[in-house]
């Protein structure tokens, strides 16, 4: 996890021992230990795969646009792959260590103040993360005329303009009627059902997505992708670049893999876990973009989301519409708790890092989780400028938690454990990652300050 563990579990594969705890668990510790035997290979793999798999999956097919289709999905196999090798050497330095928590190894590796930096980096880019997720939501769901240009949402178009069908009535029954129960839950293997079906939901999308390509294919009415990509002149060649931000931070995942892992039933089954969940994430990825870009070419949008909101040109068009919007909210809906779960945790090391376990304080429990809701629901709701304030922290605080930090890890290597080969893929890492952040930071200001200087005057 991302904090020095609070929640250590002892069973007959595995000891875990919280440094602030007694030496022998209570009577009560002992209770809660007996009734939980262990997560399950199938539950973690879930888990770990909807933690990965949220909103990133619909600016994927966008990157096929720019990159054309066999380097964009190259790129996607790329990324999975490094993000596999830096899970690998967090769990290798976590073994030698003897720690149990990506916090907990920052804090071996660089002292208090690494902890403190990988827990903030985790609750900006969660919280951020759920910001967006309910704002999409809101979208979906209620309707949005962010852009100036009116877009209903299902019910509205549904039952027409309610106020029961508002954005705010929406989301606020979906936070006390989804998140708010959902966020009750002590343990991430508590999730593996949700997580089971957020990941179908995702399959879903996928789906219907191939389905309709099939259909217009057959009918000739798609064009030939592009599949190299076009260079023109120097401006092309500095968009490749700009979708470097959103490949990188496609599979961040970190800061669930040891509270999955402190869970399992067999701790040793981590590594095949972590392929696993990586190799059904990059299937959906893959066939995402490959269809989601067959099928809208050019006019594909960075949210292709967005694109589903127009007549497809084939018969139950409007339907099919709907299935993938409902579909999609669903997704994120589901979504929401593993990444809650893990912002919980950060946040409660950040406030209380001298305090006991977290699932055995009702009271901190109950205070956190309802405060750290309120904030993302109050962002989602009434600040309008978040979500390009987060497009700069998020961005940011993503890659550090996915490459930067387990890099720095391996180059100073604590136990002796690191391979020239790791130094090496640690320094292509910080370099990638810098260079991501970087260009993620100049494309949003300059879309920024180009958005700001076109706005009319009043």
């Amino acid at each position: 996890m991302t904090i020095i563990p609070k929640e250590r579990k002892q069973r007959k594969n595995k000891q875990v021992a919280d440094e602030k705890a007694p030496l022998l668990p209570s009577k009560h510790q002992e209770e809660e230990f007996d009734e939980f035997n262990g997560g399950s290979y199938t539950g973690a793999v879930f888990n770990l795969s909807t933690t990965i798999v949220g909103a990133g999956i619909m600016a994927l097919p966008a990157t096929m646009k720019v990159l054309g289709l066999v380097p964009g999905i190259l790129m996607i196999v790329f990324m999975a792959f490094l993000t596999e090798c830096s899970i690998e050497m967090l769990l290798r330095f976590s073994k030698a260590g003897k720690t149990v928590s990506y916090g907990e190894l920052m804090g071996e590796t660089f002292g208090k103040y690494g902890r403190i930096a990988l827990q903030a980096c985790v609750v900006v880019n969660n919280v951020g993360v759920l910001i967006v997720y309910m704002i999409i939501i809101g979208d979906v769901i209620s309707g949005t005329s962010a852009s100036g240009t009116h877009h209903s949402g299902i019910l509205e178009g549904w039952f027409g303009v309610h106020w029961w069908n508002g954005r705010f009535f929406v989301l606020l029954f979906t936070t006390l009627g989804v998140f708010a129960p959902l966020a009750c839950l002590k343990r991430v293997d508590s999730l593996r059902y949700t997580s089971a079906l957020s990941v179908a939901l995702a399959v879903v999308f996928v789906i219907i997505t191939a389905g309709i390509t099939i259909v217009k294919l057959i009918n000739g009415s798609i064009a030939m992708p592009r599949l190299i990509p076009e260079v023109p002149n120097l401006t092309s060649v500095w968009n490749l670049f700009t979708v470097v931000p959103v490949l990188v931070t496609a599979y961040i995942c970190h800061y669930n893999v040891h509270p999955i892992n402190n869970e399992l039933e067999v701790p040793s089954q981590i590594q095949s876990i972590v392929r696993s969940s990586l190799a059904l994430c990059s299937t959906v990825y893959v066939t995402t973009s490959f269809f989601g870009f067959l099928l809208f070419g050019d006019s594909t949008l960075d949210d292709v989301l967005a694109n589903f909101d127009t007549n497809l040109g084939i018969p139950y068009s409007s339907l099919l519409n709907d299935a993938v919007r409902v579909s999609y909210a669903l997704h994120l809906m589901l979504v929401f708790p593993i990444i809650f779960f893990a912002l919980r945790l950060n946040m409660d090391g950040l406030l209380f890092p001298t305090a006991g376990p977290l699932s055995l304080d009702n009271k901190r429990f109950a205070m956190i989780s309802t405060g750290l809701i309120a904030i993302v629901f109050v962002g989602a709701n009434f600040i309008p400028s978040i979500w390009d304030a987060f497009q700069f922290t998020g961005a940011t605080a993503a890659v550090c938690i996915g490459f930067i930090f387990p890099a720095a890890i391996t180059l100073k290597d604590p136990h002796r454990v690191a391979t020239r080969k790791d130094k090496i893929i640690s320094i292509f890492m910080i370099v990638l990652a810098v260079f991501s952040n970087l260009v993620a930071i100049y494309s949003d200001a300059y879309a920024l300050i180009k958005k700001n200087s076109s706005s009319p005057v009043s």
